[in-house]
């Protein structure tokens, strides 16, 4: 078939099969992946108690972290396999792998049974995790294109796309009705293990449908042949000519493309409970539906692809999202927590100190214990989600918090401080469960001017990701040659996804804390998809009329 010739038929029996069981596989796999995501908060409590809470939770997004650590290092070993082997038993062995170590975290002991072995057993948990996703998605992906005819990659891959979305759709839906079925203290205490224990009925029946499937023609054609590659890591980056593609496969890809896709799913459920103060049913309840509303597109953007091309639709997503970032985040605050935006712009909060006094509170690992009066008065405000200034104090001077132009006392404490909450709440700023604060009664409480609003601006987050993410696993497969597919298009995308967008949640809010601005954390995902943009647009290959077969 000609590169640039297009099967005017529809799918055969055959390839909706092999899109289906490939994407429910990838589908379950996810929800296992975003369990840990969605509960990170309750993760937190249960296995690293022994610390306060603000240091708890930055340790639960590092360990959620972790999984997309270990991403590149599963994609060159299972991509290693899958370019030898074949896809096809490669990610049926990531799948048993995921699906094992997640029912595990459900039965694990928390740390107030066994002390440190728990958060140390949850961790590797992750890491096994984290190996075994950086192998599916590369197979998966691989598998589907290998099946599909030139000229529909795009619409073909677009369903696996699709999958990432759905897995974090379903673990929020479990996550809900389990939340509902045994109420919210229940569910703190041992109700968020069902969801992790229900994962093992998902892995039997992605299993069941994978060892149907057949090895992908254009992988077996090759390798009865004899042409396969007995050293795909040697030939993928050892090799300048491929190195290369790797390199703007990343910097012109996948590395936007991972930040905006954490931005608009899992930053934007994060910045709804830890900084807007949204209560975990209803940010959950919003993101779910944008995503029920947006998923669609993946396919719609993926499709559009084949006919227009990749790298307008990944780049213009990169670059739009960029731009528009600060004004959507700033307009869900003012329907999420109107008091909180009303605070932030006309109160006027600072901290006086020696500026020999105060150190750095950049602190994404968590590791970091504040001592110094100035630090833990800044740390406190923005654990309170309250915008504040550092003004200079004289030489040798105590701490001052300056609350609209009055001075209150500061105890040097690191979680509470009861005299200066009071004064921020006084001078607006909102407590936990304020009335104004966005709270939906049930699943369909969604009609609502303020409800609505928000799902409005989460479902345009969610466009972005669709068009920076439903095209990816085409233009990934196209830049490489079969032999070393799976290897090659797998690195990329797991360190662009993995690292750029994995480690996102903790290092903006990192950012956020040492700023004392509640947006200064954008600032991470709009400086990678900028430079996307630019470097993709520069020098990245467009790939669309790509003849997969014959390569």
């Amino acid at each position: 078939m000609a590169a640039t010739s297009v099967r005017s038929t529809g799918m055969t029996k055959d390839e909706r099969f092999v899109i289906l069981a490939s994407s429910l596989g990838t589908v379950f796999e996810w929800y296992d992946f975003y369990l840990y995501g969605s509960l990170a908060g309750i993760i937190g409590a249960q296995f690293f108690s022994d610390y306060p809470p603000a240091t708890r939770d930055i340790f639960a997004l590092l360990a959620f972290a972790a999984g997309f650590l270990v991403r590149p290092f599963g994609a060159i070993v299972f991509g290693r396999i899958g370019d030898i082997v074949g896809r096809k038993y490669t990610f049926l062995v990531t799948i048993l792998i995921m699906g094992l170590s997640t029912f595990i975290v459900g039965l694990l002991p928390n740390a107030a049974t066994i002390g440190f072995a728990a958060p140390v057993i949850l961790i590797a948990l992750r890491l096994a995790q984290g190996l075994a996703l950086g192998g599916e998605y590369g197979g998966a992906a691989t598998y589907v294109a290998e099946h599909a005819p030139n000229g529909k990659r795009g619409y073909y891959t677009s369903f696996i796309q699709t999958t990432a979305t759905l897995g974090l759709f379903l673990s929020l839906l479990v996550i809900l009705f389990t939340r509902t079925a045994t109420g919210e203290a229940d569910f703190a205490k041992w109700g968020w293990r069902i969801p992790f224990l229900v994962s093992v009925l998902l892995l039997g029946v992605s299993v069941w449908i994978r060892l149907r499937l057949n090895e992908s023609p254009i992988f077996q054609k090759m390798k009865d042949e004899g042409k396969s590659s007995k050293a795909p890591l040697t030939e993928a980056f050892a090799n300048w000519q491929n190195g290369k593609l790797v390199l703007l496969a990343l910097l012109g890809g996948t590395m936007g493309q991972g930040v905006v896709w954490y931005t608009g799913q899992f930053y934007a459920l994060f910045f709804l409970q830890s900084i807007l103060k949204v209560d975990g049913y209803t940010a959950n309840l919003l993101i779910a539906w944008s995503l029920l509303l947006g998923t669609g597109f993946f396919i719609v953007f993926g499709t559009l692809s084949d006919k227009i091309g990749r790298k307008p639709i990944i780049l213009g997503g990169c670059l739009i999202a960029a731009l528009t970032f600060f004004p959507i985040f700033k307009m869900i605050t003012t329907n999420a927590n109107p008091a909180l935006e009303k605070a932030i712009e006309s109160g006027k909060v600072e901290v006086w100190a020696d500026p020999a006094g105060c150190g750095d509170l950049f602190n994404p690992v968590g590791t970091r214990v504040f001592t110094a009066p100035c630090d833990t008065a800044r740390a406190f405000l923005s654990q309170s989600s309250v915008k504040y200034a550092t003004m200079p104090g004289a030489a040798g001077s105590g701490v001052k918090v300056v609350v609209n132009g009055k001075e209150v006392p500061y105890a040097n404490a690191k979680d509470s401080n009861p005299a200066v909450l009071a004064a921020v709440q006084a001078a607006g700023y909102p407590k936990a469960g304020d009335a104004g604060i966005v709270k939906m009664s049930h699943p369909f409480d969604i009609f609502r001017p303020q409800v609505a609003a928000i799902i409005g601006l989460l479902f345009i987050l969610v466009i972005f990701v669709t068009m920076v993410y439903g095209p990816i696993a085409a233009m990934l497969v196209e830049l490489f040659p079969t032999k070393i597919r799976y290897t090659s298009m797998s690195l990329p995308y797991h360190i662009g996804n993995g690292w750029f967008g994995g480690l996102l949640p903790a290092t903006a809010f990192a950012i956020v804390a040492s700023t004392g601005d509640i947006y200064a954390g954008l600032w991470y995902p709009i400086t990678f998809a900028v430079i996307t943009a630019v470097v993709g647009f520069l020098f990245l290959p467009e790939t669309k009329d790509v003849d997969i077969k014959a390569t």
